[in-house]
């Protein structure tokens, strides 16, 4: 821009006439271009608009158009490295600390001071942190990081194995090459660029739109150079086109619209995700971490069979330690308050998703998990005195019961609870004010625990001790009766339903694979989030709409006025360049009132 009015106002006219032609160069091979290809689109309109005002020595109006031009794919980059920057941000590893093998012990240390060599102990769920080879264990592993390929691939000892990637079940042992900032998701990421599928629908049609006016504002032009035999009148038309704006205006709203979004810790992969959410009519909830406050606490330990309390509690902290999630957070947290020391005295543990932990203690097969899967996968019994015992438990007001067994017969109890977040209930009733006509809870706890919850919240339905799988089935089922479905969830148990919704939104503390499929991550803990995020996609539909209505209103009223002779081309290219930029800054008005504090 200062470049421009530097030679406007400081260069005498025949050095501006020539900048103006040297300018127009780039212009005119693009309209060639798509000539040769056999396109009669917008680089073709651009092209001729300048060349035609430039034959009429209009170079004040053909440097306008060239402007305008530049200023739309300025904006046009910049949403593509606005875009890149989230990807970036949701793909860089954000990992802490680790588990790694010392004198044939798990410990967890700060993840800055792996060294090349170490032994990194990989579970499922997690992320792996490292660039390295696989020395023990099998694994499934998500690899859409890189490839962008959904199926999981089977890796075993001596395979490669990259930091970014998802163990979505089994464990590995893997020996540390490259660590996190010398790994290949690192270098991925400083190339990565944004594939033309994260484009919002809207403004793809706009674009489409844009080149499908073109032939006719030829047609307008060779007729009225026919009727009028007069070169300036029907430059006019040429002068006044739809595309310039309506690129523009859908540019800058998207970008604004994304902007606001990060203010309200909404973090947005791509402009089709606002469009997405914007036509959704229905969400669907995991419970735990997403309507939880994800911070449970051990309400009570029941202990059975000659257990003492804690033992029962030191074991099960022993097993959930390996597998963080919120609950299994909350059981090792309150055995390190009671200062009850859990060296590993178990063999290797197997997590089985959306269930429980299995390992072999002292000989005898040790689990904990659900009802479910205690006491019809496994077997255990379950006596009239601990029916009795779990719908005591329940009248507690226990969220969830963990059970653990060992040796085929039940040796204790957790109660767990895990408080809603105190903004829930108004959050869901916000969600069906703004359009929302189902609110859904999903979640793998007993039909007690989910009916008292969905009921406190005013829940319209509800599926209790339901499976990852059939999360997923489930929001396949609702789109197929033609819904627009929103998932939010935090866990490994919900990455496949976040896979299979429209929209997917994962919350700040959720696991690594949730964050990596999601479209959508909150950086904030708050649901208020979900419905700010609501409202801004609506109001940018509602903008673009009201956008596009304007600008062909008004650029038609230009280009009659031009046909009729009430306006000269320079009046024209005046008042639509000036309309351009009005719509341009209408559009980077806030959509929402200012965040308050």
């Amino acid at each position: 821009m200062l470049r421009r009015y530097s030679i406007r106002w400081f260069l005498p006219t025949p050095i501006q006439y020539l900048s103006s032609i040297v300018l127009a160069v780039k212009y005119f091979k693009k309209g060639l271009a798509s000539l040769g290809k056999g396109h009669i689109d917008v680089p073709v309109l651009d092209a001729t608009s300048i060349a035609v005002s430039m034959l009429n020595r209009q170079f004040k109006t053909a440097g306008d158009i060239m402007f305008l031009l530049s200023v739309s794919q300025l904006l046009e980059d910049y949403t593509r490295k606005k875009t890149t920057l989230q990807l970036k941000e949701s793909l860089s590893l954000h990992l802490d600390k680790v588990w790694i093998l010392e004198n044939e012990s798990e410990i967890e240390i700060p993840s800055d001071t792996l060294k090349r060599g170490d032994i990194v102990i990989v579970h499922m769920g997690t992320m792996i942190p490292v660039d390295g080879e696989i020395t023990d264990g099998q694994a499934l592993i998500n690899e859409s990081s890189f490839t962008g390929e959904p199926l999981s691939k089977a890796v075993g000892k001596d395979d490669t194995v990259f930091a970014g990637t998802i163990v979505e079940e089994g464990k590995i042992y893997v020996k540390v090459r490259n660590l996190q900032k010398e790994s290949r998701i690192n270098k991925i990421v400083d190339m990565i660029d944004v594939n033309e599928t994260l484009k919002a629908g809207v403004q793809s049609r706009a674009e489409h739109l844009a080149d499908s006016i073109v032939p006719f504002s030829f047609f307008g032009f060779f007729g009225l150079l026919l009727w009028t035999r007069s070169l300036t009148r029907a430059t006019s038309i040429l002068l006044v086109d739809y595309s310039c704006a309506i690129k523009l205006t859908t540019s800058i709203s998207i970008i604004s619209a994304m902007q606001e979004a990060g203010k309200h810790s909404i973090m947005v992969k791509g402009g089709k995700y606002l469009e997405a959410m914007a036509q959704a009519d229905t969400i669907v909830f995991d419970k735990t971490g997403t309507l939880t406050n994800a911070t449970p606490f051990v309400q009570e330990v029941t202990p059975l069979d000659d257990y003492s309390r804690d033992e029962v509690l030191r074991i099960a902290a022993c097993l959930e330690e390996h597998f963080p999630h919120s609950v299994a957070n909350a059981i090792v947290k309150q055995a390190q308050d009671e200062e009850l020391l859990h060296q590993e005295e178990h063999a290797e543990v197997e997590y089985i998703i959306a269930h429980g932990i299995a390992t072999n203690l002292h000989g005898q097969r040790a689990i904990i998990g659900s009802e479910h899967f205690v006491f019809d996968d496994e077997q255990i019994e379950k006596t009239p005195e601990i029916v009795q015992l779990i719908s005591k438990l329940h009248s507690k007001g226990a969220s969830s019961l963990i059970y653990l067994a060992i040796g085929q017969r039940l040796a204790g109890i957790i109660s767990i609870y895990d408080p809603l977040k105190p903004e829930a209930k108004h959050v869901i009733n916000n969600l069906r004010e703004i359009g929302f006509k189902k609110v859904i809870m999903l979640t793998g706890d007993c039909e007690n625990a989910a009916g008292h919850i969905a009921n406190e919240l005013g829940i319209d339905d509800y599926k209790a001790g339901i499976l990852p799988e059939d999360k997923a089935e489930y929001i396949r089922l609702l789109k197929a009766k033609g819904k627009k479905v929103v998932m939010v969830g935090d866990g490994v148990n919900d990455t496949p339903a976040l896979s299979s919704a429209d929209v997917s939104i994962s919350m700040q503390d959720s696991s690594d694979i949730a964050r990596e499929l999601a479209d959508v991550t909150l950086t904030s803990s708050r649901l208020d989030e979900i419905v700010e995020f609501k409202k801004i996609s609506i109001l940018l539909m509602q903008r673009i709409k009201h956008n596009y209505t304007n600008i062909v209103a008004f650029n038609s009223l230009l280009i009659l006025s031009g046909l009729i002779g009430l306006l000269q081309p320079n009046t024209s290219a005046f008042l639509h360049n000036t309309s351009t930029f009005l719509f341009s800054a209408v559009s980077t008005k806030p959509f929402l009132y200012k965040k308050e504090n």
